[in-house]
């Protein structure tokens, strides 16, 4: 029940735990650092996963699968890639009994399998761009984790696609930023920065990568997508090559993209309160609750009252009429709160009477009285309105913790305190950006976009010397 979640004010991890578990999103599972992702939290997934598959193939992006097991000899081809993943990977030595002639890397992603590929099915600039993504899981040996946001085994998508030109590559990659951009402000209503990582942030590999960097309540950053561009790394590591419009052989050019069940985590995190989930009407995978309220004597009539209304709201509402007998109203009340089902429409004797309906907001607990002709127009309205109202709630609660600060002191005190984004000049010294680590545990989280000419004349906030960038620093999950 609600009742037992740790509030928010005394115990920020507790509180995202609490809710996980007892929204019955997810379990712990028998294999350490892993979980079980439970029908709930897996519906979540699924309207993740339903709208921004939508979404890639609007983009001309095609679904394939590629094995989960990749030869180690793989790895090694690309040097950064394997520095980058080596101490996180799980290692399969035996299979059928016998010991393996190369051991096989369970996937911590999949580029080096995926290129091995490309280069079979990629001869001409007729075949570019190949355009493909791959809902999966991977493997990635965690130290420390936490359910959704850092688990050994996750779920994910991961594009990759291959180009004839560096700039079309470079065009993918920031299509599909702004495509997960859209997807964490108009589904998830979680407003976000878009940027660049810095050269100890991005991904190993990368010539580039690019982020979506979202704040959680505890004004701590999230990172929520990423998009690289890879250059020519992958297909010269597995030479991949294509014969050019004028006759020339030449390196394709490629991107990789992912997001992650970390997102179901992001949600968890900018969004619910002390009474559990909060989530937004666009991804509910139930959008509406009916509660009838009766005595044994006016059962029937509340019953078929409450069921007519019910057979008025749109197929496209995705309602439940919970008619269990077993429970309570108050108790049905504060479970459907608790998994965070954004409009409750209450139905009592009273309201047969008067022939209208209550509704209820769960974002803000507002009550509103209707006519029983309007209940289903208003739902849809009022599904409309809370999706628009969370995400100016989580907009303006980032708004009043980012910093713009020139002063180092005065960034230590900020970060080491209530943190927040801090917006300051850096030089682009990763000398700089460690010390910054060291004295506040606050990371680059991006080098937002459209700030490039912001930095001309000031001062490293670190070191003193001209300013390259303007850098939001937080500390981070």
């Amino acid at each position: 029940m609600a009742e037992s979640i740790t509030p928010r004010s005394q115990d920020y991890s507790e509180w995202y735990v609490d809710i996980v578990l007892k929204a019955q999103l997810a379990d712990y599972s028998p294999v350490k650092g892993t979980m079980v992702i439970r029908p709930r939290g897996y519906a979540l997934w699924e309207r993740m996963q339903s709208a921004l598959d939508a979404m890639f193939k609007e983009t001309g992006h095609q679904n394939a699968y590629f094995p989960l097991l990749i030869p180690e000899s793989f790895l090694q081809k690309e040097a950064e890639h394997v520095e980058g993943f080596a101490p996180e990977c799980a290692v399969v030595t035996h299979g059928g009994g016998e010991k393996l002639d190369e051991p096989l890397v369970i996937r911590p992603t999949s580029e080096t399998i995926i290129w091995s590929m490309y280069k079979k099915w990629i001869q001409s600039y007729r075949d570019l761009p190949l355009l493909i993504n791959q809902w999966a899981n991977v493997l990635r040996w965690e130290k420390r984790t936490r359910l959704f946001l850092r688990t050994t085994e996750f779920l994910w998508q991961e594009g990759h696609t291959a180009h004839a030109s560096a700039e079309e590559a470079r065009e993918e990659t920031l299509r599909m930023l702004e495509v997960y951009r859209r997807f964490a402000e108009e589904y998830m209503a979680i407003p976000v920065l878009t940027g660049a990582k810095s050269e100890s942030e991005k991904f190993a590999g990368a010539i580039d990568t690019y982020a979506i960097e979202a704040m959680m309540q505890d004004r701590k950053a999230l990172q929520a997508g990423t998009s690289h561009f890879l250059g020519q790394n992958f297909a010269k590591a597995f030479d991949v090559t294509f014969q050019s419009a004028d006759g020339q052989l030449e390196h394709v050019w490629a991107t990789s993209w992912g997001v992650s069940t970390r997102l179901i985590g992001a949600l968890i995190m900018a969004h619910s309160d002390d009474n559990g989930l909060v989530v937004p009407p666009k991804l509910a995978p139930t959008q509406a609750v009916i509660v009838p309220i009766y005595k044994n004597d006016n059962k029937a009539e509340v019953l078929e009252y409450a069921a007519r209304i019910r057979g008025e709201l749109p197929d496209s509402i995705r309602c439940v009429f919970d008619d269990d007998e077993n429970n309570s109203p108050g108790w049905k009340f504060a479970e459907w709160e608790l998994v965070g089902v954004p409009v409750r429409i209450e139905i009592g004797p009273r309201d047969m009477e008067k022939g209208q309906a209550v509704l209820v907001r769960r974002d803000t607990g507002e009550k509103t009285t209707v006519a029983a002709r309007e209940v289903a127009s208003r739902v849809g309205a009022l599904l409309e309105e809370i999706q628009a109202s969370l995400f100016e709630r989580a907009k303006a609660f980032r708004d009043e913790n980012t910093h713009e600060i020139d002063d180092y002191e005065q960034m230590k005190t900020v970060l080491n305190g209530d943190g927040g984004f801090v917006i300051a000049p850096w030089d682009g010294d990763p000398a700089g950006e460690a010390r910054i680590k060291e004295d506040t545990k606050a990371t680059i989280r991006v080098l937002p976009f459209g700030n490039e000419d912001r930095a001309s004349g000031k001062r490293c906030i670190v070191s003193g010397n001209p300013a390259k960038h303007i850098a939001v620093f937080a500390r981070a999950y």
